[in-house]
């Protein structure tokens, strides 16, 4: 079984519920105040997100070999 199949999955999951509620909470100053004012749940959800896709991207393509 490819580690990168179950990894990538989880990690677009994550990324997308993480972003969901970055957006959500965007208006929320006081929350994000102790972070500078940056967004760091929208942040990071799209750092997973991406990194997820990837790893789900090179999980089809070694299938393939």
């Amino acid at each position: 079984m490819d580690l990168r199949l179950p990894i990538g999955y989880v990690f677009t999951i994550y990324g997308v519920i993480l972003g969901i509620y970055g957006i959500v909470t965007k208006s929320n100053v006081e929350m994000y105040s102790k972070s500078l004012g940056m967004n760091v749940n929208l942040i990071w959800g799209v750092v997973m997100l991406v990194f997820g896709l990837v790893m789900l991207y090179f999980a089809k393509k070694g299938k393939k070999i």
